[in-house]
């Protein structure tokens, strides 16, 4: 089985992804934030890094799903292949942030990559507020994230509340993290995982 944890900057991915694989026993795979070679640069330069970012992320991805599929073992996924191809990338091509050449050459990668995978099972959708995504981008205090602006954001939630609606690829699970505390209170956690196994229940 394969599940994903989809969501904008701060809305608890990591945090989610690591609780549910020690619930279910799953093997967890995360977001290469910490050796991530151009995250820093991109952040003080984004038009400069815009694509090299969102190539190494792409080859990573695509990286992990090969590394599930050779598995065999039932596995979380922190962020998906998908959010880079239809919120982060064409996001910054939106912004002027991206070329069209280069947006061009990436969107035909992704294309032939997206070819060669499955989606997961279930994607689990965590739709945030800008006040709560903020909150928690500040609480967990990553140096690079302090220049990421209210407008970036704003247009990034946008697009994944866009993506969400029209998402066909599997089971969506969407969890509305403003009003619950899945780190803090165990009964919350209990919510999530009694939805998410109503869903799991449904894919067999």
């Amino acid at each position: 089985m394969h599940i994903a944890v989809a969501g904008n900057i701060g809305a608890g991915k990591t945090t989610l992804t690591r609780l549910l694989a020690k619930h279910y026993k799953w093997v967890a795979h995360y977001e290469d934030v910490v050796d991530n070679p151009y995250l820093d640069d991109f952040y003080s330069q984004m038009e400069r890094w815009s694509f090299n970012l969102q190539i190494y992320f792409l080859n990573s991805r695509y990286r992990q799903i090969l590394q599930i599929r050779e598995s065999g073992k039932s596995t979380i996924l922190d962020r998906t292949i998908y959010e880079d191809a239809f919120i982060f990338a064409p996001n910054l091509h939106a912004m002027g942030l991206m070329t069209n050449r280069d947006f061009g050459n990436y969107s035909s990668l992704f294309e032939l990559m997206e070819s060669l995978v499955q989606a997961p099972d279930l994607l689990i959708y965590l739709r945030s507020s800008i006040p709560n995504l903020v909150k928690q981008i500040h609480t967990r205090g990553r140096d690079y994230e302090n220049s990421i602006s209210i407008d970036y954001l704003s247009r990034l939630n946008e697009r994944y509340e866009a993506w969400s609606e029209s998402y066909e690829k599997g089971k969506l699970l969407i969890i509305d993290v403003d009003e619950i505390d899945f780190v803090n209170n165990p009964e919350d956690l209990g919510f999530v995982i009694n939805k998410i196994d109503a869903e799991i229940n449904g894919l067999f």
